[in-house]
């Protein structure tokens, strides 16, 4: 057995290595979520870019890539991806903003053009890392749906009344902080969020407890207990990691 000692914090500098890459990846994401709200970008797109972000880094290093430029080039990705098309220079002129907030904006010398090139070249690398394999189901349209089938189950008044739906949309954004969308089906994550929505108000589904199936194995049949509580698990690490990030 390896016995591993660190003077301050007892751990391992293994363990605080991966401890200092997780909060990298969630900061990382965040400059997607930002800067994708920046340029205009649906949530379909940005949730594409975080996805194609985390694949990527999957197999790759924080220490031989720069995860900056791996984001801006997953973003300029994304778009052509979900057919929301973006230029390179509004991409490079919306980051650097948000990297460099006092700097001026970039001229179109060669600083900007060799910036430019890497987005471009990064782009062809994230590209055959992931096999060219980039178009991913996502957990909307399941949200979509799975909250209007609940809709019609709950009291109106209530419903309108408790922002159920807001709150687990913005849950399933808040997901792609982490790897969540690498390693659990996607209608398992929109059920999770809706589950976590209606603890958070305290909102139960009227029927529920005497019907044959609980209302979210008719939404997904395929679901267990279990596997909602590790989601929400997960999710609910990275609120406290975004705590220890900001």
């Amino acid at each position: 057995m390896e016995v591993c000692e660190e003077a301050d914090s007892g751990r391992c500098p293994s363990e605080m290595d991966a401890n200092s890459d997780i909060k990298t990846h969630f900061k990382v994401c965040r400059f997607i979520m930002e800067t994708g709200v920046k340029l205009g970008m649906h949530s379909v797109p940005i949730a594409t870019a975080c996805t194609v972000y985390h694949r990527f880094f999957q197999t790759a290093s924080l220490q031989v890539y720069e995860p900056h430029l791996v984001a801006m080039s997953a973003i300029y990705l994304a778009g052509k991806v979900e057919e929301q098309h973006l230029r390179t220079r509004d991409i490079i002129n919306v980051c650097h903003r948000y990297l460099n907030p006092r700097s001026e904006p970039l001229e179109l010398d060669s600083r900007f053009w060799d910036l430019r090139d890497s987005v471009v070249q990064c782009e062809l690398l994230v590209l055959r890392v992931l096999g060219f394999q980039v178009s991913f189901q996502h957990p909307h349209k399941y949200l979509l749906h799975y909250l209007v089938s609940l809709k019609n189950l709950v009291n109106r008044h209530a419903w309108s009344r408790t922002p159920i739906s807001a709150t687990a949309w913005a849950l399933l954004r808040d997901s792609y902080h982490g790897t969540l969308c690498l390693r659990h089906h996607p209608q398992h994550i929109a059920v999770a969020v809706l589950c976590l929505a209606l603890e958070t108000y305290g909102m139960e589904v009227p029927g529920d407890a005497e019907a044959e199936k609980h209302w979210w194995q008719v939404l997904s049949d395929d679901i267990t207990k279990p596997i909602i509580d590790d989601i929400i698990s997960e999710l609910l690490q990275l609120y406290d990691l975004e705590a220890k990030c900001t």
